[in-house]
């Protein structure tokens, strides 16, 4: 089955191409183009600026948790030494040589003035 000729002033159809052209009444004019454009970048603008501050506050937060994990990390050094001292005063009195050791029977202190 052929497809009828079209007149030279139009465009003849061929197969798998559209027949409908859909065309917008609504024309904008430059002063509207600018407009928008303007408020596309003012958008893009607030994006990207929200983006940086999120990221921010996350190097704010990483910062405080590593201060926090820097203090840690320091008491903790001292409970260590604190309890080395506490178990090496302790392992003096158990020894031999503490137990060996005898109170002295009088002691006499000097008094200067």
């Amino acid at each position: 089955m052929a497809l009828p000729r079209q007149n030279s002033s139009r465009q003849t159809w061929r197969r798998n191409q559209n027949t409908v052209k859909f065309s917008s009444n609504i024309s904008l004019g430059p002063i509207s183009h600018t407009v928008l454009i303007a408020v596309m970048l003012a958008v893009l603008g607030m994006i990207y600026l929200t983006q940086i501050t999120k990221t921010s506050t996350y190097g704010y937060q990483l910062n405080d948790l590593s201060a926090k994990q820097q203090q840690l990390a320091s008491q903790n050094r001292d409970l260590e030494v604190e309890s080395a001292k506490l178990q090496a005063l302790e392992k003096v009195q158990q020894s031999s040589v503490a137990n060996a050791m005898t109170s002295p029977a009088s002691t006499d202190f000097a008094h200067t003035n």
